[in-house]
């Protein structure tokens, strides 16, 4: 139980504010594109409550972390209502709609990363705020990668059925129904970590880096 607590107070924080912008990027590109959908239902909010699911945000994780003794945890948030027919060009912005939630990811682990290097540089002895910087480095490069996974409904089938060409868009988009289904399966099997997950996680830290990377001349 000790534990469970600590990992909650450590990563409460980090998942509300991953979960909440991500949502809310995919709100605020829609309007942007020419879909108020979301904006209308009041879902373009910084407010976690808008975004944050009773059944899919908090008890899926907690029965996975006591049923896995915290090996495997998963979980999602209330989608971003959309409706593609009302964006200007609905098959081209259907891609930029859908990557505006990992790119907010990508620019909330840039922002944690900038937290650790301040930490170090004013020479914060909490180890509470290094370990919840941290977890906030690790929870949007794990939002940002399972979310870009080309399955429908996630973020990144959203992409591919707006890059494919028209006929096999339509085939692939029908795939949606059975999403989430395909997507728990390859979890469970670790498919998608090991294959998918973890190359773009690498990849993503690695930019994290190359952008920072100034910032390591402070400590020589």
């Amino acid at each position: 139980m000790n534990d469970l607590i600590q990992t909650v107070a450590v990563y409460a924080l980090p998942v509300l504010f991953a979960i909440t912008l991500h949502e809310a990027a995919h709100a605020y590109a829609a309007k942007y594109f020419g879909d108020n959908t979301a904006y209308m239902l009041g879902r373009m909010s910084l407010n976690p409550l808008k975004h944050i699911d009773p059944f899919g945000t908090i008890a899926i994780p907690i029965v996975l972390y006591f049923a896995t003794g915290g090996a495997f945890l998963f979980g999602y948030a209330k989608p971003v209502p959309l409706d593609f027919g009302k964006l200007r060009k609905p098959k081209r912005d259907m891609a930029w709609v859908a990557l505006a939630g990992p790119m907010a990811n990508f620019v909330m682990a840039l922002i944690w990363t900038l937290v650790i290097y301040a930490l170090f540089i004013f020479d914060v002895s909490e180890d509470f705020f290094m370990l919840m910087a941290k977890a906030g480095v690790l929870t949007n490069l794990v939002m940002l990668a399972f979310n870009l996974f080309p399955i429908p409904p996630l973020d990144g089938g959203r992409i591919l059925t707006s890059l494919l060409p028209p006929k096999y868009a339509y085939k692939f988009a029908q795939i949606e129904p059975y999403g989430f289904f395909i997507v728990m399966a390859l979890v469970m099997l670790k498919v998608i970590y090991f294959w998918w997950m973890a190359p773009v996680m690498y990849l993503a830290n690695s930019l994290l880096q190359l952008i920072t990377y100034p910032l390591t001349f402070l400590f020589n």
